[in-house]
């Protein structure tokens, strides 16, 4: 009786683990993992404070919005998620599409541009779910790597310099133009900080030089690897530490009127309710749409890249459930829209974390420092959250995939660079969509022109080549064609030309055999282009053969009839078998 309880709710029980994958790993928890998910933890906490504070002001929100919505977000992807390392919160591109979306809303780091932030990331949060329920994560599809290219090395761009003005120590209102923001911080260059500049640069020079020497250097005076990476890493906490403590030390608030954070609640984050306020929703749709794409393509490359390192996998349509979680999360808890961090995440990797409850662990230390920490924030400088946003994204540039699109493909580069100026000239999702339409249409552009050749057979074999690269063996009565691209609306023109004009160009032919070994798909226009050049074909005395038909494809054309109308015995398994039926082999 009681197997068979448990028969019955087995597919439940099943089902219910597939949504919540902690079901499925902290049953199997193993105490070896303890030590490196506490490790991994503590380093990512350390790590996430002065990042999320410092990520929240590129989102022109109150720096604890960070904090807030780096902790709850932790997690519940922890819960939902089917990484064992990836670290979800505030990140440069999601807080960019964020700033960019409030500055033209509302005043920044106002209780409106609050407001924005938490509708912002329930909206996203509950698409996000839909689509990963829905099962249609392939929707990220769509932005292709040229795309993604050009948008992050224009962000990387938008980012430092947006951070420009606080870098000097200077204000003025932000506006939609980057080239406008620019001009005004160059004419306000005499009123600039000197505290404020050398303090920042001083702290990028730090923080780089601890990302790029200070491991190696460790490592040859002695220290281990993981001891060596993990000072490292620490580049982002030492200057916080230091500004702060110089800040306080020198009153540099007072004397030198340097800008500070100022006062930062204590305690854990307010549970908070997004105001279903749709006055906004036809300015805020451009950049809610990025928010929902870019945010989980960075997640789930992030999560599939540690992943295979590890032989594990990771589940596309559950992160979109998870990270759409992580988002709601943060939208009842003052938080903003998030995604993953690939620096996080590394160094929750490379600090042994074996399952999610470094997350767990890293939300402790975030939560230990809203409680007991945030006075010490008062003292510390803009500039230094400043110079770790510049310091963060200065990897983000991706040069090497400019230089292969133009070796490789100018189409592609084309697209890259149109994504790229979009977004430095136009706007950051203005930008994005103009390099989505431009890759959309570069892609039917091409495939409008597919490949056509005439294929003839490899001496000795059953192989057929381009008779342009090959010395193959051909017959005068018939010609063997073959399209390398799917037949659809876009080509239908393209095949009926290429077959008519082989048949007007060859008075001696009789047959016309068409090779779909490179056919993946036949839609409705070029099937009914097909039956159109058939009749073309036969009151000119040329039959028409076809060879190679893909399974799903000759199915398809079944369902239609066409095989009934056409002739199954004009459809031919392989090309071979076809030439030989017309005596050409």
């Amino acid at each position: 009786m009681l197997e068979a309880l448990l028969d019955a709710h087995r597919p439940h029980w099943a089902r219910l683990r597939q949504y919540v994958p902690i079901l499925q790993w902290l049953p199997a928890y193993k105490r070896q993992y303890l030590l490196g998910d506490f490790i991994a933890g503590m380093a990512l906490g350390v790590m996430a404070v002065p990042q999320s504070m410092a990520y929240a002001l590129l989102a022109n929100l109150p720096p604890q919005v960070g904090l807030y919505a780096t902790l709850v977000p932790l997690v519940v992807y922890a819960i939902f998620g089917t990484s064992r390392v990836l670290s979800i919160g505030p990140v440069a591109l999601v807080s960019l599409l964020t700033g960019t979306m409030i500055a033209q809303l509302a005043t920044p780091q106002s209780p409106e541009a609050v407001q924005l932030a938490l509708l912002a990331a329930f909206i996203v949060g509950a698409v996000q779910i839909v689509l990963g329920l829905l099962r249609m994560g392939f929707v990220v599809n769509f932005l292709s790597h040229p795309v993604l290219s050009g948008f992050t090395n224009a962000a990387a761009i938008v980012i430092a310099l947006s951070q420009v003005k606080n870098l000097l120590g200077i204000k003025f209102p932000g506006s939609a133009s980057l080239i406008a923001d620019l001009r005004h911080a160059i004419a306000l260059l005499p009123e600039a900080n000197m505290a404020s500049v050398v303090m920042g640069v001083v702290a990028i020079i730090i923080i780089v030089f601890f990302h790029r020497r200070l491991g190696r250097l460790l490592m040859r005076l002695g220290l281990s690897e993981f001891v060596a990476a993990q000072v490292a890493r620490s580049g982002g906490l030492v200057v916080v530490v230091l500004g702060t403590l110089i800040t306080w030390l020198f009153r540099l608030d007072q004397t030198a009127q340097l800008r500070t954070v100022g006062h930062v609640p204590v305690g854990l984050p307010p549970i908070t309710l997004p105001a279903l306020d749709l006055s906004n929703a036809g300015a805020m749709a451009p950049a809610l749409a990025m928010l929902v794409v870019i945010g989980y393509v960075e997640s789930v490359s992030i999560a599939k890249s540690f992943a295979s390192r590890r032989r594990e996998k990771v589940d596309a349509d559950q992160e979109l459930i998870a990270l759409g979680a992580a988002d709601i999360a943060a939208s009842f808890t003052g938080g903003s829209p998030v995604s993953g961090s690939f620096s996080r995440s590394a160094v929750n990797f490379a600090s042994g974390a074996a399952t999610q409850l470094s997350s767990v662990f890293a939300a402790l230390v975030i939560a230990l420092t809203l409680l007991f920490l945030t006075p010490l924030f008062y003292f510390l400088p803009e500039t230094i959250l400043a110079a770790t946003i510049v310091a963060a994204v200065l990897h983000l540039p991706d040069l090497e995939t400019v230089r292969q699109a133009w070796r490789y493909s100018k189409a592609d580069w084309l697209t890259l660079v149109v994504t790229l100026f979009g977004v430095l000239f136009i706007g950051v999702e203005a930008g994005l969509l103009i390099g989505v339409v431009s890759s959309l249409a570069v892609h039917l552009w091409v495939t409008s022109r597919p490949h056509v050749t005439i294929i003839g057979r490899v001496e000795d074999t059953e192989t057929y080549k381009s008779v342009k690269r090959y010395k193959v063996k051909t017959c005068p009565h018939v010609t063997a064609l073959r399209i390398d691209e799917s037949l659809y609306f876009a080509t239908a023109k393209v095949l009926e030309d290429t077959l008519i004009g082989v048949a007007v160009d060859n008075p001696k032919l009789k047959y016309v055999v068409l090779d779909c070994s490179a056919v993946n798909r036949i839609d409705l226009s070029a099937l009914t282009t097909l039956e159109t050049v058939d009749n073309e074909l036969r009151a000119m005395g040329v039959t028409l053969v076809l060879s190679a038909v893909k399974g799903p494809i000759h199915d398809s054309l079944l369902k239609a009839g066409f095989v009934s109308r056409f002739g199954q015995d004009r459809i031919y398994l392989s090309t071979h078998e076809a030439m030989k039926a017309l005596g050409c082999a």
